[in-house]
């Protein structure tokens, strides 16, 4: 077991005993769209989810002088143990449960030094 397992084990055991800050969430694309010799969209592509877990909080200061930073935007801690893809600002994470359920899109994204989750700016969507 890697630490980033271990991590997300601990994290969502205390989530799911209601102790934690985890919530069930989808991280969602929206597909590549495929085009004619032309430019023109023939197929708009297959959307793409993967189940998460995520947890919203406030920004950090790093965060708020960033470029586009919004007085708005939240955190985003997205666990990555078992995600199965890379998170990046193409997504969407629908949070599912908890006091800030709802759809935020990504603004910026970073994974943490040891792997456990990425680190996001994230705007309502």
């Amino acid at each position: 077991m890697s630490l980033a397992e271990a991590f997300a084990g601990i994290a969502l055991a205390f989530s799911r005993a209601g102790l934690g800050a985890f919530y069930d969430a989808e991280a969602r694309w929206s597909g590549v769209p495929v085009t004619d010799a032309g430019g023109s969209i023939v197929s708009p592509g297959m959307p793409v989810a993967f189940p998460c877990s995520c947890q919203v909080d406030v920004v950090t200061e790093a965060m708020r002088s960033e470029a586009g930073f919004r007085d708005k935007d939240v955190r985003l801690i997205v666990l990555a143990a078992g995600f199965g893809r890379q998170l990046d600002t193409d997504a969407v994470i629908h949070v599912q449960a908890g006091p800030s359920a709802g759809a935020y899109s990504v603004q910026s994204v970073s994974l943490d030094p040891v792997g456990s989750h990425w680190d996001c700016r994230g705007r309502r969507a």
